[in-house]
């Protein structure tokens, strides 16, 4: 069977734990950013450095910035959303090849079914292990090379004696692979409009920068507003880095999309005779 993850070797209390802690993460490090924040306001304030007065261009200033804020997260949910069917995608796929070589690999004998159960196989291991990648979170130069090994093996087929139709749909269900993998590729090596990034990031700085500068009269309500809107602006910052790479499982988040259903299928096939570990495929 494949290696299994510690979080999934761990009992029920120690998920509860990991689960919670990862649920926190988030949160505690923009908290931990807000407080330092909110040491320098009082700091300020004490030392009398306060010298922008509270008009209505700045509420306005505000109510812009969470507009711009706004257009961008919509825009990142969109594909955040799209990625959240590429993995089901895949393994429909994945389980549609296998299947119709596995009916094929029935009524032909010496049929090397295991070699195409690796290779299948190595396509959700190599996809998962380049989606760990710390830097990026996206080379998966290996896993196109494993779709790609495919098609030798269909060629074979009809020559074999596999009728052309499921041939053809053979080559279909490869198509979907390669689709999905570029589009998870692209997703994750391209940002969403950079120029609306700087703008937004400029933005949450200035705003909190004012807001650093506006008079205030040092009183616990103050403080808390400016903590407030400290907040939101910070937090909307991590959510848009977060969400801009969807498969991120290298970071200890739970906001990155499972992969559960390639995992499941690895295990399948396992179980059915592929090997354990990947291991080269020399195209006939």
């Amino acid at each position: 069977m494949s290696a299994t993850t510690p979080a999934l070797e761990a009992g029920p209390q120690s998920l509860d734990t990991l689960s919670l802690r990862r649920r926190l993460q988030l949160f505690l490090s923009v908290l931990g950013i807000v407080a330092l924040l909110s040491v320098l306001k009082a700091f300020m304030n004490w030392m009398e450095w306060e010298f922008l007065a509270l008009n209505p261009l700045f509420t306005s200033a505000i109510g812009g910035a969470i507009f711009i804020i706004g257009f961008l997260l919509s825009s990142i949910l969109s594909d955040y959303k799209e990625s959240e069917r590429l993995p089901s995608e895949i393994r429909v796929a994945l389980e549609a090849i296998h299947d119709d070589l596995t009916c094929f690999a029935a009524s032909r004998k010496g049929y090397d079914l295991n070699r195409a159960r690796c290779i299948l196989a190595n396509i959700g291991r190599s996809l998962q292990r380049g989606l760990q990648d710390d830097v990026d979170h996206g080379d998966l130069r290996p896993t196109l090379k494993h779709i790609d090994s495919l098609s030798p093996l269909f060629g074979q087929l009809e020559q074999q004696g596999m009728p052309a139709n499921f041939v053809v749909r053979l080559r279909a269900s490869q198509d979907t692979l390669r689709r999905s993998v570029f589009r998870i590729y692209h997703i994750q090596k391209t940002q969403f409009v950079p120029s609306i990034h700087i703008l937004v990031y400029s933005l949450v700085a200035s705003i909190i920068g004012l807001l650093l500068f506006l008079k205030t009269e040092g009183s616990p309500e103050s403080a808390l507003m400016f903590g407030f809107v400290s907040y939101m602006f910070v937090y909307a910052l991590h959510v848009i880095r977060m969400l801009e790479k969807p498969f991120r499982k290298g970071s200890d988040t739970l906001d990155d999309v499972s992969l559960f259903l390639l995992r499941e299928f690895d295990e399948k096939v396992v179980a059915q005779g592929a090997p354990a570990r990947e291991r080269e495929l020399q195209s006939a």
